[in-house]
Formats: C-alpha cells, sequence, structure tokens
C-alpha cells in the first residue's frame, strides 16, 4: 500500500477503485485470478480498461438508475460487471445462482431490469423463459459464448475485451455517497424476498471499519484474498471492496468442494467465510486430531489446552510459554502449512459461529474473527480485532455505526451503513427504519463495548452457509398441500431444514409413501437450501385453546419449537 486512502472524502465505488488504480506504480501487477481458468488475469490495467469499454457499452441500454441483475458464479468479471453498472449510473442486483426459477422470476418482476448479466449457458436457461415476455429488458450480456442462441440476441463482453483502448470514464463519475449501488434481495418473514438498497457511502463506510480491523495484517506489496462466498450474498459483495481498498490480489475459488486445495494453490493471508465452512474444517480437524496416537497425540493435546488458555485470556506461567513456543513451530506451523501457509485471519460472518468452534481454531493457531451484522446494514456492524479476539462476542461496532439495546433488548443500528430501504416496498421498510434506527430483529447486549448476540426475535432462519430462509414461505407450501394441515420449519444454523407435521384429519391414515411424495413435489418447487430433508408427525392440532396459536391464529413459534425441541434434535 503506497498512499493510504482517505475513504471518508471518496464520493463513490467507482471512485475508490479509480483512486487505488492511479496508486498503483506497477499497472500491470495482477489484481483478479480465477483459480477454476488459471489462464484467467487481470491486471490493474486490464481491469481499469474492462470497466471503461464496458460501461460505455451498457450506456447504450440503460439510463440513470436502472437495475441490471447480474447472475454469474465468482469470477473476475463479476467484479469488472458489478463496477461497470456502478459506472454507467445504474444498480448492480445481484442474484444467486442456486435460485428457484420462481425467484428469479419474482425480482426480475419486482426490479424490473434493463439489463441482464449471464455467465453462461447454464445460468442464461434458467431465465430464459421469464424474460421473454419482459419488454423491459433491452440486452442480454455474457461473459462466455452462449450455446444455441443466436450471436445477435446476446453480447459477449470477451468480445467487447479484446478490443480494449482506454475511453477514461472512470474518472468522471458524478455518483455520490448517497446514491444506491446495488440491491440485494433477502429472505422477507412474509415469503417473497426483500431488495435491500444499499448505497455507495454505506459500503464505504462500512470499508473504513473493516481497514482498522484489518490494518495490523495488511503487508507492504499485495495481500492475498481468497474468495469464495457468493459475491451475490452482502457480505462477499462489500469484502471484494475492502479487497480494493488493501490493494489486494484476490484469488476467486472453484468451489466449496476444493476450497482446502486453493487454499493450497494460492497461499492466501485473509479468507472470509460463513459458520458452516468453520464447522467443517472444525470437524475435519478435530477427528484426524482423535486419530492420533502416543508422543503425537501428547503434543496435539498439549497445544489445545495451552492454545484455549491463550483464547480464554488465562495467563501461562513461565515453562507454559516456552512448551507454547515450541509447540507452535513444530504442531501449529504444520497444521497451517495445510492450508497454504500464510493464513494470517479467517473472518466469520453471515451467521453464528459456534462458540467451541471459534475456541478451538483460534487456539490451533488459525486466528478466526467473529463478526456480526446483516444485508440491511451493508452488512457489517461490528467484529473482533485481531488483537483481543473474545470468541463469545461479535466484537465492537465499526467506527461511524451507532449501536445501543432497546427496551426489550433488541440491537437497533443507525449510521451511514444502514440501507436507504427495501426497494418497492415502503409498508416493510418502515417497519424496521424508525427515526434512522434500524430494528435488527436481534437480542443483544455490550460486554465492555463488545456486542454479544443472545437471541433472535424475527422469524428467519440462517443456515450456516449464511443465507436467510423464511420458513413461513415453506411452511405455506407444505400446508398448501392436501395431506398437511399445520407445519413448522426447523433449522436454524443447521446443514438442513426439518419439519414437524400435523395431518388433515380426513388424511390421516396416509402412508409414507405417500407423504414423501408431497414432500418431493413441494422441495422441487424450492431451491436447494429450502428443502425439506426430514420430518415428524404429531396427532395433536395447534390451537388456540392448547397456547400454540395466537387469538389471530398464528403459530407461536417459539412454544411449539421449545416443546418439540427433542423431536427436532433427533431428526440430526
Amino acid at each position: 500500500m503506497k498512499k493510504t486512502l482517505e475513504i471518508n472524502k471518496i464520493n463513490n465505488l467507482v471512485e475508490l477503485f479509480y483512486k487505488q488504480y492511479e496508486n498503483q506504480s506497477d499497472k500491470n501487477k495482477i489484481l483478479l485470478s480465477s483459480l477454476k481458468e488459471p489462464r484467467k488475469n487481470y491486471s490493474w490495467q486490464e481491469t481499469f480498461n474492462s470497466i471503461d469499454k464496458l460501461s460505455e457499452e451498457l450506456k447504450k441500454f440503460v439510463n440513470k438508475g436502472d437495475r441490471c441483475l447480474l447472475i454469474s458464479e465468482n469470477r473476475p468479471e463479476w467484479f469488472i460487471s458489478d463496477l461497470s453498472v456502478m459506472l454507467s449510473g445504474s444498480i448492480t442486483v445481484p442474484a444467486y445462482t442456486t435460485y428457484a426459477e420462481r425467484d428469479y422470476e419474482y425480482i426480475i418482476n419486482d426490479c424490473a431490469p434493463s439489463v441482464i448479466f449471464v455467465s453462461n449457458t447454464e445460468q442464461f436457461n434458467k431465465v430464459k423463459n421469464i424474460i421473454k415476455s419482459k419488454d423491459f429488458i433491452k440486452k442480454i450480456f455474457s461473459f462466455d459464448k452462449l450455446e444455441n442462441i443466436n450471436e445477435n440476441e446476446y453480447q459477449n463482453i470477451t468480445n467487447l475485451f479484446s478490443n480494449l483502448k482506454n475511453v477514461n470514464n472512470i474518472s468522471k463519475t458524478e455518483i455520490n455517497r448517497k446514491n444506491p449501488a446495488c440491491i440485494i434481495y433477502t429472505s422477507g418473514t412474509q415469503g417473497n424476498p426483500k431488495g435491500v438498497i444499499l448505497s455507495h457511502g454505506g459500503i464505504l463506510n462500512n470499508c473504513e471499519g473493516a481497514i482498522e480491523i484489518l490494518e495490523p495484517l495488511i503487508k507492504k506489496d499485495q495481500t492475498r484474498f481468497l474468495t469464495w462466498l457468493p459475491l451475490s450474498h452482502s457480505y462477499e459483495h462489500t469484502v471484494q471492496f475492502v479487497q480494493i481498498t488493501v490493494a489486494a490480489r484476490v484469488f476467486y475459488a472453484e468451489s466449496i468442494e476444493k476450497l482446502i486445495k486453493n487454499m493450497n494453490d494460492c497461499s492466501p493471508e485473509i479468507m472470509t467465510a460463513v459458520p458452516r465452512f468453520y464447522q467443517n474444517l472444525y470437524q475435519k480437524i478435530n477427528a484426524s486430531f482423535n486419530k492420533a496416537k502416543g508422543v503425537k497425540k501428547i503434543l496435539l493435546q498439549k497445544m489445545l489446552n495451552l492454545g484455549l488458555k491463550k483464547i480464554k485470556k488465562k495467563p501461562l506461567n513461565f515453562i507454559e510459554k516456552i512448551q507454547d513456543g515450541i509447540l507452535e513451530k513444530i504442531v501449529r506451523k504444520k497444521i497451517k502449512a495445510q492450508f497454504g501457509g500464510s493464513l494470517k485471519t479467517f473472518v466469520s460472518g453471515g451467521g453464528a459461529l459456534d462458540k467451541e468452534v471459534g475456541f478451538f481454531l483460534n487456539a490451533i493457531g488459525l486466528p478466526t474473527l467473529q463478526g456480526y451484522g446483516l444485508t440491511e446494514t451493508s452488512p457489517v456492524v461490528s467484529c473482533n480485532p485481531i488483537n483481543d479476539i473474545r470468541v463469545d462476542t461479535v466484537g465492537p461496532p465499526f467506527k461511524g455505526n451507532d449501536v445501543k439495546i432497546a427496551e426489550d433488548g433488541e440491537i437497533l443500528v443507525k449510521g451511514e451503513n444502514v440501507m436507504l430501504g427495501y426497494w418497492n416496498n415502503k409498508e416493510e421498510t418502515d417497519k424496521v427504519l424508525k427515526d434512522g434506527w434500524l430494528y435488527t430483529g436481534d437480542i443483544g447486549v455490550f460486554e465492555n463495548n463488545y456486542l454479544k448476540i443472545t437471541d433472535r426475535k424475527k422469524d428467519i432462519l440462517i443456515t450456516p452457509g449464511g443465507d436467510n430462509i423464511s420458513p413461513l414461505k415453506i411452511e405455506n407450501e407444505l400446508v398448501n398441500s392436501d395431506i398437511i394441515d399445520q407445519a413448522i420449519v426447523y433449522g436454524d444454523n443447521k446443514p438442513y431444514l426439518v419439519a414437524l407435521l400435523v395431518l388433515n384429519e380426513e388424511k390421516k391414515s396416509s402412508t409414507d409413501v405417500e407423504i414423501k411424495q408431497v414432500i418431493k413435489k413441494i422441495n422441487n418447487k424450492l431451491s436447494k437450501i429450502e428443502n425439506i430433508k426430514k420430518y415428524f408427525i404429531i396427532n395433536e392440532k395447534f390451537s388456540i385453546e392448547n397456547g400454540m396459536l395466537t387469538p389471530t391464529l398464528k403459530l407461536k413459534r417459539f412454544k411449539i419449537i421449545q416443546k418439540y425441541k427433542n423431536f427436532f434434535e433427533k431428526l440430526y
């Protein structure tokens, strides 16, 4: 990092990129690399020229404030397209590649994009039937050649990049911090996703907070980041601008299955991920520890015990300090080597990290910083700093971001990082934004300025992968079938979803095969993460009389789950 950027004086995310590009003494240094296609590297210069060229082309089809839907796996073109959209004055709407067809249909109808970006034929096929009837869509751009599609029906951006001459729009952007940068859809409690409008200033504000956290870890030349969490997730979407702020080298992973291999391919120093990844890591490492025998087992146990003592802020005596120093070299170093050998920290967000997992990873020499936030806060509210990790908290609030606890314990957030509102949805916006304060729906307390999450108010399930799922949406599908009368979906922070079912009086004699058929049919309509994997049936119907329904006939979810907690847990 040559010059430190004064982020608070930067007007927008394109300007952030431009200023960092100007800072580079060697503009041919690689910025973006795909591990899936190792030959696909973009230097700072090529990234700059590609953004310039694509935005120039894009301006033929969009006006200021128009939406551009982006459906792609993580790859360098994702970042280039995102910034080109911003530079053209329009708004990026990222979408998960795992959505079901009706999710795409809902989002397309809701935000009415003028342009759609797809990475390849597979992604295009998911929306091709939906877009036929939409006359507001003016152009399709793709990253790869689309099979069996007429060339004049879309534009392959790679062809644009083969003729790169500098247009230099980037330095002339007139976007301010209050302008929308993106609309990120998140599951609403009522079923349909809500489009969270995040501003340029909101994401820049998050970058400022992140730099404070990462400052001790950033070295003079390029810091290596490995990115695998979908860029359509608000967490990773913002991380890409943190990467620009520190002039990092960005590697895009092939897939979650190849993550450990990819860590060895690029030796990342910083990696952001969601709790599911750390849970898997914990299980794998723990399993290998349990297989150890003899001296190896003794050394591992000693290393773990001393590490736990340190992370729990218990002092080591003189002998223990010496032992810990030796174990650092002969045990922890070997563990780190399995992940590329250069890792300085993992950052966990997008859901609650299990305390045991957090303690374990920090103890064995894989520093793991837990943060907290939600899509509506761009997304980070707080994060643990590397020099004072308190595993059972989510760290102190980021700078420029006021956090207070309401009388009922709800966490309220105010600041530039708070969303502008939900797209086309004043009613839902007014429910959560009051006098500038965002009502998060999470319950928490402060312990010495460190925030601790203790509970959740809202009916949203968060998977270990950081995805928000509306149980109500799935429950509605279940009770809409002719066999099921009432249903509760369970699975917060669990590897998959399960359900409690109450059958219709007339259908109580239904066989297991019939019920499975119904569930299979419903699962086909839902995205993969919303699929019900297991279920159990109870005979007692929920009613006002037995205290399981409110007077307005809403399920008392918390009460029901408490009563049947053991049944749910047995399904895992």
